[in-house]
């Protein structure tokens, strides 16, 4: 048996379609952090949900954490809430003899503003996703989480899931914002940053994912995610740059 996890704030405008990919599952979890546009009005109505609210929020490896210790199943698959899984995916993994010793990853496709984006990095990505809590877990990091593999075996799913991964340029704003505050509270005094290492950090990004990842192909929306894995890098050097020259 698998419990999925979810964690959701303001997850409205995709939380139907991702609940619903998920009903071949006995159990989902999802953790609201505080959402104020519906989203889990419309969770409750799905009858395999279990609803918990997040008091404060210590990064996204810690809410990970919390999740999996609310399952009731020792197998989780950890899906975000603009994330959903295919029918091809959802048979393969009722299908596949998991062992415990693997951890699982799926391949996602990403999409800004409902196209389909082949470029910029994003394609083919990967993500593990599907493990046993018995033997492994989600690390403490506040951004970019990752599950521990060390010591385990991994195997590649064959289907992939659809990851909406921003409606708007807006979205890119806040993920921005959100991103970058947790990445420089996570380093801050652990490691140097500066304003020109932020300049050049963040060229290097736009120049590898719209030249060197071809983001050039997928016309305004390569160019807008190019831009936007400029401007992450930019800011959570300088945040941390910020950060730094206070503690001294």
């Amino acid at each position: 048996m698998i419990s999925a996890t979810i964690l959701a704030k303001n997850g409205k405008k995709h939380i139907q379609e991702v609940l619903s990919s998920l009903q071949f599952l006995d159990e989902v979890i999802l953790l609201d952090n505080g959402s104020t546009d519906g989203t889990v009005e419309i969770a409750a109505k799905f009858a395999n949900v279990k609803i918990y609210t997040q008091e404060g929020f210590e990064g996204f490896g810690k809410a990970h954490q919390a999740m999996e210790a609310l399952a009731k199943n020792d197998w989780i698959l950890s899906i975000d809430a603009d994330e959903v899984v295919s029918t091809a995916l959802a048979a393969e993994i009722t299908a596949e003899a998991l062992d415990e010793n693997t951890v699982y990853k799926i391949r996602f496709d990403n999409y800004y503003m409902r196209q389909h984006i082949k470029g910029c990095g994003w394609s083919p990505d990967y993500k593990y996703r599907l493990y046993n809590r018995k033997v492994t877990g989600f690390d403490d990091r506040e951004v970019h989480e990752n599950i521990k593999l060390d010591g385990l075996k991994t195997k590649e799913l064959k289907s992939s899931a659809k990851h909406y991964s921003f409606d708007s340029g807006a979205d890119f704003l806040r993920k921005i914002q959100n991103y970058s505050d947790l990445y420089a509270k996570e380093y801050a005094g652990k490691k140097s940053s500066s304003p020109s290492k932020a300049i050049f950090r963040s060229f290097f990004a736009f120049f590898k994912s719209y030249i060197l990842q071809k983001g050039f192909l997928d016309g305004y929306g390569g160019f807008i995610v190019s831009c936007y894995n400029a401007q992450w890098v930019f800011w959570k050097y300088i945040k941390l740059y910020e950060i730094n020259k206070k503690l001294k």
